[in-house]
């Protein structure tokens, strides 16, 4: 592998990030330099993998999106382990088989991160495309989004040892899928899921059937509107536990992972603000406020 080549993957990695993560890639802004090529290469991963997921609707095309996966794993596995003419010429895995190597991340975050995305693939043993509970969500969340925070944890650097900094940032990755899962309802229920757990709704009156419903005549039901402030409590909760986690990590990188959560958690304000319109609206952070945002975080971090 080349100088050049690792230049290009990298580069191609921080364009992904720049087209499909507006709020991350913002945020990675804040970032130093020489840390921001791995957090765009990590992007990038999650995001070829979602996408080949999501990809994966008719039956052929699933058996498809699980070979792809299956590929993906055995071609990481094999460059990580140096086998000689391991992982073909995919650019995103050669930055992100680089970036674990140099930032010692645990090769096992990826693997338990393909398995939650094998629950998303019809037809396949692990396939799950609705949540009883809240913990059968928690335990996808494990995989799709806890794995991604402490992924990231070795590339941001920690004041403390790493094992006392996991639990926050598996927090804070599961506060984000859990908005993700909130502003993508309508979204998610075209694909034929429901990442909401359903005897939660169920304690408002919800179920699948209103849920259709909603999204059908794109007005939300009271019922519904008291379910989805319910579970923005609930997700408003979680970043609760994960925000002090940003002070055991190095001081450089905080403004950038207090600006992520400040701008993941106005997603929730926003919903609130179109009165639950998730059936007819993504909820997003306007420009500006993403900018001030940022532009706070940057300030403060300049008089430390």
């Amino acid at each position: 592998m080349s100088s050049a080549e690792l230049q290009l993957a990298y580069r191609d990695c921080r364009r992904i990030a720049a087209e499909h993560g507006r709020t991350y890639f913002l945020a990675t802004r804040l970032l130093e330099p020489e840390r921001r090529p791995a957090v765009h290469a990590l992007y990038a991963f999650a995001r070829m993998v979602d996408d080949i997921v999501d990809d994966g609707t008719a039956a052929t095309r699933a058996e498809h999106s699980a070979a792809q996966l299956d590929r993906i794993e055995h071609e990481l596995r094999g460059r990580l382990a140096h086998a000689p003419g391991a992982g073909g010429a995919d650019r995103i895995l050669l930055a992100v088989s680089d970036t674990i190597a140099r930032y010692d991340i645990a090769p096992e975050h990826f693997w338990v991160f393909l398995d939650s995305m094998r629950m998303d693939i019809p037809g396949g043993p692990q396939y799950r495309d609705r949540y009883p509970t809240m913990d059968a969500l928690r335990e996808y969340m494990r995989g799709s989004a806890a794995a991604i925070g402490l992924q990231l944890l070795p590339v941001l650097g920690t004041v403390v040892p790493i094992a006392e900094a996991e639990p926050a940032a598996a927090a804070l990755g599961e506060a984000f899928q859990l908005t993700n899962f909130l502003r993508d309802i309508a979204e998610d229920l075209d694909r034929g899921r429901i990442y909401l757990p359903a005897d939660e709704l169920a304690a408002f009156g919800v179920d699948e059937e209103l849920l259709k419903h909603c999204n059908d005549t794109g007005r939300t039901d009271p019922r519904v509107r008291r379910a989805l402030a319910h579970l923005i409590a609930v997700n408003r909760g979680i970043y609760r536990r994960a925000i002090p986690g940003i002070d055991l990590l190095t001081p450089r990188v905080r403004p950038a992972i207090r600006t992520a959560a400040t701008l993941y958690g106005a997603i929730l304000d926003e919903i609130e603000r179109s009165d639950y319109a998730v059936f007819t609206r993504r909820a997003t952070v306007p420009q500006h406020r993403r900018l001030r945002v940022a532009a706070r975080e940057f300030a403060f971090a300049e008089t430390r």
